[in-house]
């Protein structure tokens, strides 16, 4: 994982986050909406050189982180103010007495505050505690153990206490967002409310884990300097403290951006307690940790700086995912728009479906294809003559037995003149066929039976035929066709 140099924390119903000098914090109002501030925090080290040492800027970075986190805090409580809340006498007293100025005042004091409750219960109060056993009973040494240990255990009781508190809990649960955001960038993806969902919430960098290196780093910096007198030790307590959190910033600074094994297990008692001071947020959480995050950073030159192709395959990828069409490749064009057609069948369908697809490398016919396709009907001949159109059942007729129409055409006669007719040609076949018998009476008791019937019933057909669609006027012969005559 590579640092991004990204901080950040939770506020009431919102997430700060800070990159270098710039921050903004995203808050979700009431009515839904997500608020971005924004805003510079200068450092002093940028004008004071000397205090950007080390140890020295761990102890200045962290009274800024104090400063700024409290200022943040402020500010996401006032989209939850009563607005017809009217201010105290104490309020109007500073606002009196400061002017514009008292809004800083109030912040120092609030700043101060918390450093010296916080050096008092969990520095001073464990030495009060073991004071009160003799050096008589335990060494010098192991007193100091227990002193560390119950200093830890005094933390790690508050932290679970404050964790069950239901406006804490939301608290902690936009902690988490804030870490999956920042490890969702840091992993090389694109900040998506998918993406980030899938990370983990657990930081090395984060404050949590800083204060517990401070109850531990306390321990060993307690045992090398031994004091007899007990206001002694007092006093150095309080004086050691910026010099524990100096030299705890550095191995929080050296963690997030270190791959070292042994950094790796030196830095598990900080995830560990982060179990309590995070929590798996929701989407809309998610959204406004990217939100602040996409207000302070360029999260997308980073990717390509520190990533280059791996990132853009993932942003692709991330991209693909939010599209749930199919997608159809050049290859098989055919074969995808038949199966988004077709209903999902038996998995015989999809064995026929493969055997199609290895035999599109052999040219085939789209006639082929449908033959194939398609099995072959089984069609009488009495349904033959049905499906024929009348006027290619005329024209078979014509050129079975080699007779020819004039193209010209004619009105439709009369119902007399087509019974004339019609008599005419009955009596002129019958008369051929009294002379056929009659000269080949040889060739007529050598046919067959069946032959006979057939001739009987092509006879019937061109009768039926003619009477449809012919005509007879004397001795030519013109075909009837529907329409005007040309």
């Amino acid at each position: 994982m590579k640092s991004s140099g990204i901080g950040g924390q939770a506020v009431l119903e919102g997430v700060m986050m800070k990159n270098k000098k710039n921050y903004a914090v995203a808050v979700r109002k009431p009515d839904g909406e997500i608020a971005v501030e924004k805003g510079e925090s200068s450092s002093v080290i940028e004008k004071y050189k000397f205090l950007g040492v080390p140890v020295v800027r761990g102890v200045v970075s962290f009274v800024e982180s104090l400063v700024l986190g409290v200022k943040m805090l402020t500010s996401s409580a006032a989209y939850f103010d009563d607005a017809e809340e009217q201010p105290g006498k104490f309020e109007l007293w500073l606002r009196k007495k400061f002017g514009e100025k008292a809004d800083k005042f109030i912040m120092g004091c609030t700043v101060f505050l918390s450093v010296v409750l916080a050096v008092a219960i969990f520095m001073l109060l464990p030495l009060l505690i073991v004071s009160f056993i003799s050096e008589d009973v335990i060494s010098y040494e192991w007193k100091t153990l227990i002193e560390g240990l119950l200093r830890v255990a005094i933390f790690l009781g508050y932290v679970f206490m404050i964790s069950r508190l239901k406006d804490i809990k939301r608290v902690f649960m936009y902690h988490g967002a804030e870490h999956k955001t920042i490890n969702c960038i840091e992993q090389g993806m694109a900040p998506t409310v998918q993406n980030v969902r899938e990370c983990s919430r657990l930081h090395k960098r984060c404050g949590t884990s800083f204060l517990l290196f401070v109850m531990i780093i306390s321990v060993i910096f307690f045992l090398l300097v031994r004091v007899k007198t007990l206001w002694l030790r007092f006093v150095v307590r309080i004086l050691f403290v910026p010099v524990i959190a100096g030299v705890s910033y550095e191995f929080i600074k050296l963690a997030g951006s270190s791959e070292s094994k042994v950094v790796a297990v030196l830095s598990k008692p900080g995830l560990w307690l982060q179990g309590l001071t995070t929590k798996e947020p929701d989407d809309d959480m998610i959204e406004v940790a990217v939100a602040s995050v996409e207000a302070v950073f360029d999260w997308q030159a980073y990717l390509d700086e520190n990533f280059g192709s791996k990132a853009k395959k993932t942003k692709k990828a991330t991209k693909e995912k939010s599209v749930k069409a199919p997608v159809v490749t050049e290859a098989e064009p055919e074969l995808a728009a038949a199966e988004a057609k077709k209903p999902v069948e038996k998995p015989m369908k999809k064995t026929a479906k493969k055997e199609v697809v290895a035999e599109e490398k052999v040219p085939v016919k789209k006639e082929e294809k449908v033959e194939k396709a398609k099995p072959e009907k089984t069609v009488t001949k009495k349904e033959e003559k049905e499906e024929k159109p009348p006027i290619q059942e005329v024209e078979e007729v014509a050129a079975k037995f080699d007779w020819s129409f004039p193209s010209t055409k004619k009105q439709e006669p009369d119902e007399a003149e087509a019974k004339e007719s019609r008599s005419r040609l009955a009596a002129k076949v019958s008369a051929a066929d009294k002379a056929e018998e009659a000269g080949k009476s040889a060739v007529k008791n050598t046919k067959p039976v069946g032959r006979v019937e057939e001739d009987e019933e092509e006879e019937d057909e061109i009768l039926r035929a003619l009477d449809k669609f012919f005509v007879f006027e004397g001795e030519g012969t013109v075909m009837e066709r529907s329409g005007n005559n040309k």
